[in-house]
């Protein structure tokens, strides 16, 4: 790397806005805060994309499923994550999963019908998980949800603008607080001034400049180190495929092995919501997705091995694949950790071990992670608060977590849970003209529940339905599992856990997207 340096002339920088509230990312966690603040009733919201559509990896980097939005038979994650569901059940093709009315189910008949799809029945394959039932995870078309997405933004555009193309490249900070950003776009170098600005940029673009602390990428053996570039195939008869699997399963797991041998990283073909295609995620280990010889490697090397990995699938499984061909490829790099926040809390292993509860929690969310059989867990306000800096939020995949814990913690419900929790606390901050640290937790929460949020201990919350906290009592906060039991013996260490439950094993990172 060169360690030669411009010195780039000063210059008077045009402010192109001001505004309340400044959303930099229009992604899941993005999308969900600008909304979220608008619903809440800030009226000066500026919504600012590098892209030219809504939803990030949902909709340009193919993570065409949001697994684990159920436990038992309680949706714990709703609000604006439900809600793209239920704007596009009426369109064919454009979603399919489990319904609310069946989730928690023990149908046989049900529970083979859906086995083929990932997620959507319960993970049983560790020591203690619950008997084998039907999930919440919604399978969708990312074409329809982008539409779907600038719709809802339509809905409030009274309320919030949106600048498509435009590229944050610094905050701007006086005194450790957050009074804006400068962007660039093709019409060049500008600035925006905001009372409050949301860091949901998933990498941490403004807070690891802002002078915020941050960890970079996660531990090496995690799903989080890896980047992608997901594509789909169509020509596919993906019954007989499922079939074939289930009948024949040591062909079956040769032929996987194969597909990552004939890619030269690790390679899953999985169900999509489009009858006829299927989408085929991969992991390139070790890559981080804010380093340009990372990111490029990925688009390479997964586009130059695409026609091989299609030859192959047609010519060993070709009652399933001999129709097969390249339907289309994801307009952007599949990105899941670099920077962490190190915020007011960090989230670890010990908050899905304990059942830790937290007064400032603004999402109670059913997640993917064996330790509490994938139950709930709470996600507090101080996980997306960046410590030092005042006025500035980070929720999304980038929020406060240490480097296991993220596993668990960076995938899109839980982007769309923490964004939907910044907005409603900017548009507090605000409205009562208070900074992000002091904001009024509980106006907040109150404001979440009134956005169908469940949220534990909530008063509001329990007098609409008391029975997911008789639940999670009832079912011990999923600490019955054999993981849950050795960590009550003594503070968890997450790293040992990794070790003692194999939890970097190729086969369970497969099963996380």
């Amino acid at each position: 790397m060169s360690t030669a340096f411009y010195q780039e002339p000063s210059a008077s920088i045009p402010v192109y806005a001001s505004c309340d509230i400044l959303v930099v990312g229009g992604g899941a966690a993005g999308h969900a805060a600008a909304l979220a603040a608008a619903r809440a009733g800030a009226k000066n919201i500026i919504l600012m994309e590098r892209y030219g559509y809504m939803g990030g990896d949902a909709t340009g980097g193919y993570v065409i499923m949001v697994p684990n939005l159920s436990w038992y038979d309680k949706a714990f994650v709703r609000g604006i994550q439900e809600e793209w569901f239920t704007r596009l059940e009426h369109i064919p093709g454009a979603v399919t999963g489990p319904s609310l009315k069946e989730i928690g189910g023990h149908d046989p008949a049900k529970l083979y019908r859906w086995s083929s799809f990932l997620d959507c029945t319960s993970r049983s394959d560790y020591e203690g998980a619950k008997e084998k039932c039907l999930v919440r995870a919604v399978h969708y078309e990312p074409n329809e949800l982008k539409i779907a997405m600038d719709q809802m933004i339509y809905e409030e555009r009274d309320a919030i603008q949106v600048c498509y193309h435009s590229w944050v490249t610094k905050p701007i900070v006086e005194n450790d607080v957050v009074k804006g950003i400068i962007f660039e776009s093709k019409e060049g170098r500008k600035a925006i001034l905001a009372k409050v600005v949301i860091d949901a940029t998933g990498d941490g673009d403004i807070y690891s400049k802002s002078g915020a602390p941050y960890a970079s990428l996660a531990d090496g053996t995690c799903r989080s180190s890896t980047t992608a570039l997901v594509y789909r195939i169509g020509g596919v008869d993906w019954d007989t495929y499922h079939e074939w699997q289930k009948v024949h399963p040591v062909e079956a797991a040769a032929f996987a092995t194969g597909l990552s041998k004939t890619a030269g990283f690790r390679v899953v073909p999985f169900q999509s919501s489009r009858d006829g295609v299927c989408w085929i995620d991969n992991w390139h280990s070790n890559r981080d997705c804010t380093v340009i010889k990372d990111q490029t490697a990925t688009e390479i090397n997964t586009r130059m091995t695409i026609h091989a990995l299609i030859d192959y699938m047609r010519e060993c499984v070709p009652f399933a694949f001999k129709n097969a061909f390249l339907y289309d490829i994801a307009p952007q790099l599949g990105c899941r950790c670099s920077r962490r926040l190190k915020g007011e809390y960090v989230m670890t292993a010990n908050d899905f071990a304990f059942a830790k509860k937290h007064d400032d929690v603004i999402a109670w969310h059913s997640t993917i992670c064996q330790i509490n059989d994938c139950g709930p867990v709470e996600i507090p306000y101080r996980a997306i608060l960046p410590q030092k800096i005042e006025n500035l939020l980070a929720p999304g995949r980038h929020l406060s977590t240490d480097d296991v814990a993220i596993d668990w913690l960076n995938l899109i419900p839980q982007c769309v849970g923490t964004g939907q929790g910044a907005g409603v606390a900017a548009a507090v901050a605000v409205m009562d003209g208070t900074t992000t640290h002091n904001v009024n937790i509980r106006k907040v929460q109150d404001i979440l529940v009134d956005q169908n949020v469940p949220l534990p201990r909530n008063s509001k919350f329990e007098a609409k339905d008391p029975s997911y906290q008789e639940l999670v009592e009832e079912k011990q906060y999923g600490l019955y599992t054999a993981a849950a039991k050795a960590a009550a013996e003594k503070s968890l260490d997450t790293r040992s856990f990794r070790q003692d439950h194999n939890y970097s094993s190729d086969e369970d990172d497969g099963k996380l997207v």
